[in-house]
């Protein structure tokens, strides 16, 4: 099987784009070209933030019908983030919400791509 070690989101801005997602989790930007920018997420697998204009072949998808998805602790963690990332003023699509795989919120990043964070139901 090949690598998995990009995961690449189609965005408008992808510097501002960049700066969120360096805000939020703290990674540096390790390139950054006129139409993409990169960050490091773990263990050789990349965030690329692409300019929607310039993908090729040209983007068709809409944001927002998958997600990334974040493991935190705890619930208490899952709190804390939520309360924090609400402070910064993100879109929250789901409050702190208990669900079968663990507790779990919702938030949305300026180009509609759904950001999960949850604390696995330990066991």
């Amino acid at each position: 099987m090949p690598s998995f070690n990009f995961l690449l989101l189609h965005v408008r801005d992808h510097a501002a784009s960049a700066a969120l997602y360096h805000d939020l989790f703290g990674i540096p930007v390790v390139d950054q070209k006129p139409d993409i920018t990169i960050l490091p997420l773990r263990d050789g697998v990349m965030l690329g933030l692409w300019s929607r204009e310039t993908v090729e072949p040209e983007s068709s998808g809409e944001a927002g019908s998958s997600e990334i998805a974040f493991a935190v602790a705890d619930a208490s963690a899952v709190e804390a983030m939520h309360a924090d990332w609400a402070r910064r003023g993100m879109a929250m699509l789901q409050a702190p919400t208990r669900m079968s795989f663990g507790t779990t919120f919702v938030a949305s990043d300026p180009d509609g791509h759904r950001l999960r964070v949850f604390a696995p139901v330990a066991g």
